[in-house]
């Protein structure tokens, strides 16, 4: 088994009435903040996840989405995976994900 650092961002779907997004965008304005548009205001969820490969710790994170993370109704997700500490030292934290190990779900 290795081990993966995994970060979930959870949004509220496009659409949808997003309250502490207008709650944030008001409290720019009236900190003179201007030119701020369309505040979602979303989550970050970071795990460290052991599984065999990448697309094993992926699956397994996007089935903690669908059962608890995320709201399937409400909110859409993104998962990115990447080697964990041990495996990958040499990876900057914040650096991209491989296109095969960032997904976009709940569209």
């Amino acid at each position: 088994m290795s081990e993966f650092e995994v970060d979930v961002r959870v949004t509220p779907r496009a659409g949808l009435l997003d309250p502490q997004g207008n709650a944030v965008a008001h409290a720019l304005r009236s900190l003179d903040f201007e030119g701020v548009e369309g505040v979602r205001v979303g989550k970050l969820v970071r795990l460290r996840v052991a599984a065999r490969n990448a697309e094993a710790a992926r699956a397994a994170v996007d089935e903690m989405c669908r059962k608890l993370l995320a709201n399937p109704v409400t909110e859409d997700y993104t998962v990115e995976v990447r080697p964990g500490s041990a495996a990958g030292a040499s990876q900057e934290p914040g650096a991209a994900a491989s296109p095969e190990t960032a997904v976009e779900a709940g569209a």
